[in-house]
């Protein structure tokens, strides 16, 4: 299937491992240039030299970047437009957990967790707005969990603040629908992701990776396993192209089946 890539003009936030590049991968295998940025300059000068040299023919912009400063999101944008000659697609992957229950959480913990998930998604579309209007096809993904609709207090801060991103994503794509740009979101379950290996490491310190994700996902995954990041980034690529031209508001689970909610 041709997704119709080929040219396009793609900013990916928390490009440099995980979901975020394999997003990456995903859209240059399909044609398209991609700018990445993450906070750590040597994960994403690794992973940026990777990229080259596998796509060696492809547009590559590595930028450093922490999206929940919003004088860094608007130099990221800007630079990324310049390199790219313009952006088509908005990727809003960066994130991070903050697991504990309400007792457990700070102030400091909220905010944190408040910038990182839903005021970086606000800065990067105000910052990238002007650039998707002066696209011929626009396109706003947003990568969420489930526990946005399934609300866990293990996962207190997540729970909530993936809520709030749930109702700017649809309220975007009300707005801006009237100017064909595409909002929508990918709601991610349990993904074998170096986050999740961190929840291990502080959660349950004497088990394995495979011990911790099987015990996991076999209490609330019906597919009984973890997910792989090119699980969700070909869904990711799909919501990019041509063939996606008619959904906008979207909220598409990419979970094994986890979430109990119609």
């Amino acid at each position: 299937m041709d997704l119709g890539l080929a040219g396009r003009r793609a900013l990916v936030t928390g490009g440099s491992k995980g979901i975020g590049r394999a997003i990456a991968e995903e859209l240059l295998a399909e044609g398209a240039a991609v700018a990445i940025c993450a906070r750590s300059k040597d994960e994403l000068d690794s992973t940026a030299s990777a990229l080259r040299e596998r796509f060696v023919s492809a547009t590559v912009v590595d930028l450093v970047a922490d999206v929940t400063d919003r004088p860094q999101v608007e130099a990221l944008v800007a630079h990324a437009a310049d390199a790219l000659g313009g952006i088509d697609i908005l990727v809003n992957n960066a994130g991070g957990a903050h697991p504990g229950n309400f007792e457990a959480l700070s102030d400091d913990d909220w905010q944190a967790d408040l910038d990182v998930k839903l005021f970086s998604q606000i800065r990067c579309f105000r910052a990238a707005l002007p650039h998707l209007r002066n696209s011929e096809a626009p396109r706003v993904i947003n990568v969420n969990a489930v526990y946005a609709k399934y609300p866990d207090p293990a996962f207190f801060a997540t729970t909530v603040n993936r809520a709030a991103c749930l109702n700017l994503n649809k309220a975007l794509a009300q707005e801006f629908g009237a100017e064909a740009i595409l909002v929508n979101s990918v709601n991610i379950g349990f993904v074998d992701t170096p986050q999740w290996e961190n929840i291990r490491s502080r959660r349950a310190p004497d088990r394995t990776k495979d011990e911790f994700f099987a015990g996991l996902a076999a209490q609330e995954v019906p597919l009984g396993r973890f997910g792989t990041s090119d699980e969700v980034s070909g869904l990711v690529a799909f919501l990019a192209g041509s063939r996606a031209s008619y959904i906008t508001g979207a909220v598409i689970d990419v979970a094994g089946g986890m979430g109990k909610y119609v």
